[in-house]
């Protein structure tokens, strides 16, 4: 094999692809990035049997072959060579050249035919949106599943094709984040469990154009993003997703309006107060026209009031101030609505249309 690269296309291609390389494995093959130039351009995949990416790179291919590089060693010295113009080549033993300006890399290499392949997936059963309306829409809600194992659904987000609407939700037991958006045709019902760990890595490499279009294909087991040159296919996860429909329903006896901005930065400055280990919570004191907040840590105590929109009953309820901030920190709305029924029980951000909704089980007023 013998090809080159600008560099910067081709780093730009083994960042993209290395978010799938495995860290922790018994399999040094899966350490490694596939450098495919066996067709007409050169494809660079990363691949750890549950998460998979594959990229086009720019290339000019002298001689066609495979090879695979471990990750982080490729990554390190493309990162650091002296000009833009990268040569790598390969023989019929086990090490590669890299190559730019005087500098000359000879790092060991295995056989690109032992590189584990992505799965093939019939590409029938899809949904296509554009690359934003995915992007928002799992930055909208990535931060509501859980970071842990304990269960192993809610490390996932439920991604639910019914009536026309594609819903995307997340819950970790303390709060739940759903999405909707209309989709531009209509397409079979579906419901599968998508990794966290694919989303984040989805929402960082997808360029999140208006104008361009994402397709999203299922199968059984997998499910398969395809954008641009890029290809990311994912093991779904096993299991029926919670009922979701259940716990976002429900009446409430305190309405209230207020100014994003203002609540966020009021949330913000009471986090100056709690480590983060901390449990301490935001009191939330509902009255007529203003709402007063107040904290109390080992490290100070805070009050601050905001001017609101009631309609309903007065409350005092308290939350998790990360919570909260998380939320806001996703909504672009000016101002937002928060549905509430008493200090027990959960409080729900949602807009007119419901596009967005997001509930927030409340906390001991006695922490």
């Amino acid at each position: 094999m013998k090809v080159n690269f600008f560099k910067t296309d081709l780093m730009n291609g083994i960042n993209m692809v290395i978010k799938a390389v495995s860290s922790k494995t018994t399999m040094p093959i899966l350490e490694c990035i596939l450098l495919d130039a066996s067709a007409d351009t050169v494809r660079l995949t990363g691949n750890d049997m549950e998460l998979a990416i594959e990229t086009s790179v720019p290339a000019v291919i002298t001689e066609s072959g495979k090879t695979a590089i471990d990750a982080k060693l490729f990554s390190e010295i493309v990162r650091k060579l002296p000009d833009e113009e990268v040569y790598i080549s390969s023989g019929d033993g086990d090490t590669v050249n890299i190559k730019s300006g005087k500098a000359s890399f000879t790092v060991p290499s295995r056989d690109g035919e032992d590189f584990l392949a992505m799965p093939v997936m019939e590409k029938k059963d899809y949904i296509c949106l554009s690359e934003f309306t995915l992007k928002e829409m799992i930055r909208q809600t990535i931060f509501s599943a859980a970071a842990n194992e304990n269960n192993k659904l809610m490390t996932g987000e439920l991604f639910e094709v019914k009536d026309g609407m594609l819903r995307i939700a997340a819950l970790d037991g303390h709060r739940i984040a759903v999405r909707k958006e209309v989709l531009r045709d209509n397409y079979s019902d579906k419901k599968v469990v998508v990794p966290g760990k694919t989303l984040n890595e989805i929402q960082r490499i997808i360029p999140g154009d208006r104008e361009k279009d994402v397709y999203v294909f299922f199968a059984k087991n997998h499910i398969l993003f395809e954008f641009g040159d890029t290809m990311v296919l994912s093991r779904l996860i096993e299991g029926e997703y919670f009922n979701i429909e259940r716990m976002i329903s429900g009446d409430y006896e305190t309405k209230v309006t207020l100014n994003k901005k203002d609540f966020t930065d009021i949330i913000d400055r009471s986090i100056l107060l709690i480590r983060e280990s901390d449990k301490k919570p935001l009191v939330m004191d509902v009255r007529e026209k203003e709402m007063k907040l107040s904290l109390t840590s080992m490290m100070g105590s805070m009050k601050d009031e905001i001017e609101i929109d009631k309609k309903g009953n007065d409350l005092m309820i308290a939350f998790n101030p990360r919570f909260l901030l998380d939320c806001m920190r996703v909504i672009d709305d000016e101002e937002i609505k928060l549905f509430m029924t008493d200090h027990r029980s959960p409080c729900f951000i949602r807009d007119e249309e419901q596009r967005y909704i997001y509930l927030i089980l409340p906390v001991n007023l006695n922490v």
